[in-house]
Order: structure tokens, then sequence, then C-alpha cells
């Protein structure tokens, strides 16, 4: 039986194509591919091959709002999430640009008083090393998940339409996607100082992976969310048919996927495990297809390269 694969990208709000949306893939805890950075073209296409060449469940997680508050939902008249993407798709560039309430966080543009800034799921979850959610509506400013949730949300239908299910807003398929939140999966990290992400890579993953792959995934912290990202998820066979969240509103808000292990991590256990017993494998540099079943298609200034490992 094929075992359990998982790709994690890094989403990013940014309209250039060679910022951010860095991209990996692993299986059963062994990272086999590190990609990016991707246009949101190529992110999609990407994203989608993997999903056509998969051999066994696959999980795909990305790092963006899926949804907004449930009162959100209510005011606008959409009656969906699906109604909300297909606005946000004709609208949501519109939103950012006027940053009117309940948006917020660009310069002169004050945090306004709202019936909830966050979703049940962004207030339900532990802190981590002091580090909490931020909320949807918030689109400038440190750490902010706004804009990049505005312009994430419209790959959610292609992605439906490719054939993959949005959890938890769809029934289990073959390939399911979820939203995460990077700090959940890597525990407690000073993720912005390349040192400290050197030092948890190879503490966790340097028995597995040669220095040149450990460098590439400590070079950015995008590629770091990536990475560790992908090998935690895919270390976590429930998430071939991940369980609905026990919020009624889960439905129309969506939430972040939380592994089982999420209260060891915020009590300050770090989430990727150092491996038992494996020897270095060095990088691989290959092309692969990236033609999608509808568009947009793939740009031409995606690099992919894979990564081999042995198992941990």
């Amino acid at each position: 039986m094929a075992g359990m694969e998982a790709i994690a990208v890094d989403w990013s709000g940014s309209t250039a194509s060679n910022r951010g949306r860095r991209g990996a893939r692993a299986v059963d805890g062994r990272l086999v591919e590190l990609t990016g950075p991707l246009s949101r073209d190529a992110a999609l296409a990407w994203i989608t091959a993997c999903a056509r060449s998969a051999e066994g469940p696959l999980a795909v997680g990305l790092d963006f709002a899926f949804s907004f508050p449930s009162w959100f939902l209510d005011e606008k008249g959409y009656r969906s999430p699906r109604e909300l993407w297909e606005a946000v798709a004709r609208e949501g560039e519109e939103w950012l640009a006027r940053c009117e309430p309940p948006f917020w966080g660009r310069p002169g543009r004050r945090r306004p008083e709202l019936p909830a800034h966050f979703r049940a799921t962004e207030a339900s979850l532990p802190a981590i090393a002091g580090s909490r959610p931020k909320s949807p509506f918030q689109i400038g400013g440190a750490g902010s998940v706004g804009t990049a949730s505005i312009r994430g949300m419209p790959l959610l239908p292609h992605l439906s339409a490719a054939g993959l299910s949005i959890w938890p807003f769809d029934e289990p398929g073959a390939a399911v996607v979820v939203e995460i939140w990077p700090r959940l999966l890597t525990g407690p990290v000073v993720k912005r100082d390349r040192t400290a992400r050197s030092a948890y890579l190879a503490a966790r993953l340097g028995a597995v992976l040669d220095r040149a792959v450990l460098g590439r995934l400590a070079e950015s912290e995008d590629a770091f969310d990536a990475g560790v990202s992908a090998v935690v998820m895919s270390r976590h066979d429930e998430l071939a048919a991940p369980a609905r969240p026990a919020h009624p509103d889960s439905g129309r808000e969506g939430a972040i996927w939380v592994p089982p292990d999420a209260a060891t991590k915020a009590a300050g256990t770090l989430a990727l495990s150092a491996p038992q017993e494996s020897k270095p494998s060095p990088i691989r540099s290959s092309r692969r297809s990236q033609a999608l079943r509808r568009p947009p298609a793939a740009s031409a200034e995606a690099s992919d390269r894979r990564v081999s490992s042995t198992t941990p």
C-alpha cells in the first residue's frame, strides 16, 4: 500500500512571481521534493500535478484562511464558502486596495470594532512560543495573513474542479486540501533567525538529508515552513480522511488542521523529532510536467528540484 503523501505550500500575498510560495512534498516522513518560488498559476499547476501522480492518499496543506468569521458571510449574504470564494475572485483586489472595515492594517487603517476578528478555529488554538494566528481581516502589518488569504481563496475552486476535496467543506477524497498554521507544525523555533532554522533542521533532518538540501530548507522562512510542514503532515495517516471539526461554524468558517500532538508542541516539544537511523542522500535536480487540467497555465519561472532521502 502506498504511503501517506503530503505537500505543503507556504503561500504569499505578493503578486511577484519570484517571492514566497515555496512548495515541499514528503512521503511517510521523508522529504522528496522542494520547489519554488512559484507564481500563483505555477503553484496551482504543481499541486494538481502532484495530485494526479500520487500513488496513495495525498494531503495538501495551504497556510491561508479558507474563509472569514461567519458573521461576515451573513452580512454579505454569502450562503456558502463557495459563494465567498467567487466574491473574493471578483472583488478581493478592491477590498485590498480600499482597506475599509472589516479590513485593516494598512497605514492609517487601525483595528476596527467588529463582532469578531477571529474564526472559531483561530480562537481555539494554543499559543506556540507566544505566537497566535492573526485575524484574516488584517491585511497589513507583521505576520498578517489577510492579503494572502484573499489572494489564496480563488485557488480553492480550481483545486475542487481538479478533483481535490476541500476540508472541512467536502467529503474526503483521494486528495484532500487542508488549511494549516505552520507554527503549529514546527513547534517553537525562532524562524526569522537562519542560525536557529539551521540548528532545528540539523537536529531533526540532518541524518536523512545532505548539507546542501538542509541549506535550501534553511535559506528562508518560506522554504523552512513548507519543508517542515510537509514532513509533519506526511506522518499523520489520519489526513487521508480527516475528521470534521466539532465546532458548528466550521462548515462555513473552515478550520485549521490540528495534529493530535498539538498540545505537546504547544508545551514546548518540537514537532519534528529526529529519525532513529538513516543515511544522508544527495540532492537531485529535475523538471516535472506542470500541465493543468484547467487553466490558468503554469508559469515558466517556476523551478522544481527533487530531494531524495531515506526513511527516518
